[in-house]
């Protein structure tokens, strides 16, 4: 049986690596989630990014639980209903968008359940599949990207000047 990276051994620098992507994206997911308590539609965004924090945790600990049926459904399943959410939000943007896709409050949120379908993408991939050094490469630069992100907008204060006043407080 053919060992992958993020599995061949404890201590290896893939594995440490493997691991600590995913509980960077475990701690984004779950800060992802909180700030959406004052959101219009708390309850499915909150969702939406508790499921991948608590998967992406998971696989901190012990990354060949994306092995797990029970695992792969979940996340299966939440892979799917974020496609569905980004081809809606895609839609949306095309028809209404008006400025920078940052600006529109659809357009951080089909990026968030991008980087949601992507992680768990990367996540289910890493059980059986030896993802190399691309995909590691992939999967720091993805975890890293959203705070890159909210450390531009945190700078950005022109930009943050014409969202809604929820969106206001995600810093």
């Amino acid at each position: 049986m053919e060992a992958d990276c993020f599995t061949s051994s404890p201590l290896s620098g893939a594995s440490r690596l493997w691991r600590l992507s995913n509980l960077i994206m475990a701690v984004f997911f779950g800060l992802a989630g909180a700030v959406q308590i004052n959101d219009p539609d708390p309850g499915l965004w909150i969702v939406v990014y508790s499921v991948p924090a608590s998967l992406a945790l998971v696989v901190s600990l012990n990354p060949s639980v994306t092995d797990n049926i029970l695992w792969r459904s979940i996340s299966d399943l939440h892979s799917a209903a974020c496609v569905v959410g980004s081809a809606v939000l895609g839609y949306a943007l095309v028809t209404t968008a008006q400025n920078n896709i940052l600006h529109e409050e659809e357009g951080r949120e089909l990026f968030g359940l991008v980087i949601v379908t992507a992680w768990m993408s990367l996540c289910r991939n890493s059980a059986k599949n030896s993802l190399g050094g691309f995909h590691l490469v992939v999967a720091i630069f993805l975890c890293l990207s959203p705070f890159v992100m909210w450390l531009y907008i945190y700078v950005n204060t022109e930009m943050r000047a014409s969202w809604p006043s929820h969106c206001k407080t995600v810093i």
